[in-house]
C-alpha cells in the first residue's frame, strides 16, 4: 500500500512552523517586539541546533524562495507607494539607494577586515551583502508600527529601500568574481568605464522594463475592471504572477530585476488606482506569507554552534554598520537636501536589515567561495542585531524625535503639534507680524504660505515648522505645492 508520510510529514511540520511564528508574532507585536524578528527565531529554534532538530541545509531551495518572496514584496510595495511621496522623496532616495549603499558597504567592509582579518575583496564582499536597507523589513515594520510619520521621512525610507537592492545586487556579484580571481591567485584588472557602464545597463533595462509593464498590465486591468468587481484574490493573483514574470524576464535579458518589479508594481498601483485598490488586502496576505516562508527558512539555515565562533566581531560589525557607517552615509547623502536633523537621525536609524542581506550571502555559498560560510554567518548576525535594536525601537525614537503626526480624531495630540491658531497661507506675513506684536523679516510682503516654503529651502510638507521670535508656525494644508493652511503656535 503506498504511503503518503513523505507528503503529509513535511506538510505538517512546515504548516505548524508558519502557525507557530504567526501566532507568537502576533502576541509579540503588541508589546513592540518585531514580528519578522519572530518568524527568524522559530526558524532558528526549529533547526538542528534548537528544540526541534530539524536538519535542513538546502541554500538552493533559500534562495529560490528569498527571491521569489522578495518580488512579492517589492511589487506589493510597489502597489502601495503613491506618485505623490516622489514629490519630496525621490531625489533624496535615489542617493541613499547608490551612493549610501557604496558608502555603507564601504564603511562596513573596512571594519570587516580589521575585526575579522578578511582579505580586502572578502571584507568587501561583506560589507556589498550588508550594505543595503530591507524591503520587506521596513515596509513590514513602517505598516505595523502604529505611527503616521510625516510625508518627507515616509516618501524616502520607502523608496529608497525599494530601490537599493539592485546596487546590493550589483554589488555582491561583483566583489564575488573579485574574489574568486584573487583567490586563485591571477591578476586583478578594474576598468571604471566597463564597471559604470555594466551598472547603467542593469538600471536602465530593469527600469525600462518596469516601466513599460506596468503601463501596459495598469491598461489591462483598467480594461478588465468590470469583470473583477468581486474577483479581488484573483486579480492579486494576477498581480503576482505578472509582476513576478516581469522579475524573471528582466533578469534573463541582464536587467534589474527587482529594480524592475518595483516600478511594475508602481505604475500599476498609480495608473490603476480604483481597480488594484479592492485587491491590496490579498496582496498584503501574500506579502506576509511570503515573509514568513523566507524568514523561516533562513532561520533554519542558520547552525547557532557555528555562528558562536564568529559572534563577537560580528557584532561589532552589526554595531558599526547602524551606528557608523549608516548615519555617516545618511548624513552625507541628505546634506544637499536640507533634512532636519532629527530627521536624518530617524532616517539613519531605520537602515532595517533583514531578509537581503542573508539571501544575498547564499550568492557566494552557491558557487563555492573560500570562506563564504563565515559571510552567511556574520549576516545573519547583522540581521538579527538590526531588526532587534532599530526595528524594536523604530516608534519610540519616532515619537521621541518628534516626527509623528497626529491623527485628525486625536483632537489632544493635534493642538499639541498643529497650534491652537488656523492662519490663511495667503494673508500677507506683514499683517499678521503687526497682529501677534511679531518682529518682521525682511521679506515681509509675501504670503505667509509663499515665505514659510522660501525658509524651508525644500519642498514643503504637513507638519514643516518655521519660528518667528516666539510664534511657531506649522504647515497645516497643501495644494500640491502650495501652502493654504498654517498653525500657529504661541507661548501661553
Amino acid at each position: 500500500m503506498l504511503s503518503l508520510d513523505f507528503l503529509a510529514l513535511p506538510l505538517m511540520a512546515a504548516a505548524a512552523l508558519i502557525f507557530v511564528a504567526v501566532f507568537a508574532g502576533i502576541i509579540s507585536s503588541r508589546v513592540g517586539f518585531p514580528f519578522l524578528l519572530v518568524f527568524l527565531i522559530v526558524g532558528m529554534l526549529s533547526g538542528e541546533d534548537g528544540i526541534g532538530g530539524i536538519s535542513f541545509d538546502n541554500f538552493a531551495l533559500s534562495f529560490w524562495v528569498g527571491n521569489i518572496a522578495l518580488a512579492v514584496i517589492l511589487v506589493d510595495g510597489g502597489l502601495r507607494t503613491d506618485f505623490a511621496t516622489f514629490r519630496t522623496g525621490l531625489k533624496p532616495s535615489l542617493i541613499l539607494a547608490t551612493l549610501g549603499v557604496l558608502l555603507s558597504a564601504g564603511l562596513t567592509g573596512l571594519a570587516a577586515m580589521w575585526l575579522l582579518g578578511l582579505s580586502w575583496p572578502m571584507a568587501m564582499l561583506l560589507g556589498a551583502i550588508v550594505g543595503s536597507t530591507d524591503a520587506a523589513a521596513v515596509f513590514s515594520l513602517l505598516k505595523s508600527c502604529g505611527v503616521r510619520l510625516n510625508e518627507r521621512v515616509a516618501a524616502t525610507l520607502e523608496i529608497e529601500s525599494g530601490m537599493n537592492d539592485p546596487m546590493a545586487v550589483y554589488l555582491t556579484l561583483t566583489f564575488i568574481s573579485i574574489a574568486l580571481i584573487y583567490n586563485a591567485g591571477e591578476a586583478l584588472t578594474f576598468n571604471g568605464w566597463t564597471t559604470l557602464l555594466s551598472l547603467t545597463t542593469q538600471f536602465g533595462i530593469g527600469g525600462l522594463i518596469g516601466y513599460l509593464a506596468g503601463i501596459a498590465m495598469a491598461s489591462a486591468v483598467n480594461r478588465i475592471r468590470g469583470m473583477l468587481d468581486s474577483g479581488a484574490g484573483i486579480l492579486a493573483l494576477l498581480l503576482m504572477s505578472a509582476g513576478i514574470g516581469v522579475f524573471a524576464f528582466a533578469t534573463w535579458v541582464g536587467g534589474s530585476g527587482f529594480l524592475a518589479i518595483y516600478l511594475f508594481g508602481l505604475m500599476v498601483g498609480n495608473r490603476a488606482r480604483r481597480s488594484v485598490r479592492q485587491a491590496l488586502s490579498a496582496m498584503d496576505g501574500f506579502a506576509w506569507l511570503s515573509q514568513a516562508l523566507m524568514f523561516l527558512l533562513l532561520g533554519l539555515l542558520v547552525s547557532p554552534s557555528e555562528v558562536a565562533d564568529e559572534l563577537l566581531p560580528a557584532l561589532g560589525i552589526a554595531l558599526l554598520l547602524i551606528l557608523v557607517a549608516r548615519p555617516l552615509a545618511v548624513s552625507l547623502c541628505l546634506l544637499p537636501f536640507h533634512f532636519t536633523r532629527r530627521e536624518t537621525f530617524f532616517i539613519a536609524w531605520v537602515g532595517l536589515r533583514g531578509a537581503v542581506p542573508v539571501v544575498l550571502a547564499i550568492f557566494p555559498m552557491m558557487v563555492d567561495l573560500e570562506g563564504a560560510k563565515t559571510l552567511f554567518n556574520v549576516a545573519f548576525v547583522v540581521v538579527l542585531t538590526s531588526l532587534l535594536l532599530q526595528g524594536g525601537s523604530l516608534a519610540w525614537v519616532a515619537r521621541r524625535l518628534g516626527l509623528v503626526l497626529p491623527e485628525k480624531d486625536d483632537r489632544k495630540n493635534f493642538r499639541r503639534v498643529f497650534g491652537d491658531f488656523v492662519l490663511d497661507g495667503r494673508i500677507p506675513l506683514g499683517e499678521i507680524c503687526q497682529f501677534y506684536d511679531l518682529p518682521e523679516p525682511p521679506d515681509a510682503d509675501q504670503n505667509l504660505g509663499s515665505w514659510i516654503a522660501g525658509q524651508l529651502r525644500r519642498p514643503p510638507i504637513i507638519g514643516d515648522k518655521v519660528t518667528i521670535g516666539t510664534a511657531i508656525f506649522v504647515v497645516r494644508q497643501l495644494d500640491n505645492r502650495e501652502i493654504t493652511v498654517v498653525g500657529m503656535k504661541l507661548p501661553s
